[in-house]
């Protein structure tokens, strides 16, 4: 996409939103190029990776490595803290 298009961050969560589209609500969220992945398991969460990046591949698209976080049992996603104990708002915010 060239640059200076103003729908390029839009256009770019649509494709991400296709692209997911059958395990969205289930284990991946995604907002723009952020890829959430949950699980209630160490197992069900090596599956569930293995799915989002076999689909990242398919697709022909590739996340960079040194910003990519793995087996966090808590993170700070959208202004929220998400762990297993639930849903809470960012203390530093």
């Amino acid at each position: 996409m060239p640059f200076d298009l103003t729908n390029a961050p839009a256009s770019f969560m649509n494709l991400m939103n296709q692209v997911f589209r059958s395990y969205l609500d289930k284990f991946v969220t995604v907002l723009i190029d952020d890829i959430s992945v949950s699980s209630r398991g160490k197992d069900e969460l090596t599956t569930h990776l293995r799915i989002v990046l076999q689909t990242l591949r398919e697709h022909q698209l590739y996340g960079k490595l040194k910003k990519c976080e793995f087996w966090l049992e808590e993170v700070v996603f959208l202004r929220h803290v998400v762990s297993k104990e639930g849903i809470k708002v960012d203390p530093k915010r």
